[in-house]
């Protein structure tokens, strides 16, 4: 047997199927052994035996048959599944492995493009948002917060300083102007 034969898709269906037709030939010729063993046995006495013997007697010598029946009739699922491994675990894993990636890519295209949408949406609404002039009354100006947002006392005053004392050089009143009147 060439083992570099069993390397490639035809040497290996070749032979796991010479193994499990051997296999299951022998499974039949067991379970046939089996059944003629069993009644040969079960009709020859034995002296000594009591009732029921020659039938305990041959069930016992047929189970061993049956078992070797069945062990090469599970060879021969085995010779199958071999093969039927061989080609999942190996021929056909290169392809499973480019469709799993084509599939990777396509998702993440389809993240990207939905994020890439997205942030178009977000900034046509920002440019419009900008364009679109406001309506306010003529000669007044937008104030960033609502004046009660913005205090005209200095705001440090209304909590203890930290150890050191030190208060800081400007303080959010000096960006907004004072309010008007006071």
């Amino acid at each position: 047997m060439d083992i570099n034969a069993l390397f490639t898709d035809e040497g290996l269906r070749a032979f796991t199927a010479t193994v499990r037709d051997q296999h299951v030939r022998d499974a039949q010729q067991y379970g046939q052994i089996a059944d003629i063993v069993r009644s040969r046995l079960q009709q020859t006495p034995i002296d000594g035996d009591r009732w029921m013997a020659k039938r305990l007697r041959a069930w016992k010598v047929a189970r061993q048959l049956k078992a070797m029946e069945k062990a090469s009739t599970e060879a021969a699922a085995k010779a199958e599944a071999l093969y039927a491994t061989y080609v999942n675990e190996v021929l056909e894993l290169p392809q499973r492995r480019a469709v799993a990636e084509a599939k990777r890519l396509e998702r993440k295209q389809g993240r990207q493009a939905a994020v890439g949408a997205a942030v178009a949406g977000s900034l046509n609404r920002t440019v419009t948002a900008l364009n679109t002039p406001q309506e306010q009354p003529g000669g007044t100006v937008p104030q960033a917060r609502p004046a009660e947002f913005v205090a005209p006392d200095n705001p440090w005053q209304q909590w203890p300083m930290a150890a050191g004392g030190e208060r800081p050089t400007s303080t959010i009143n000096d960006y907004f102007p004072k309010g008007e009147g006071k």
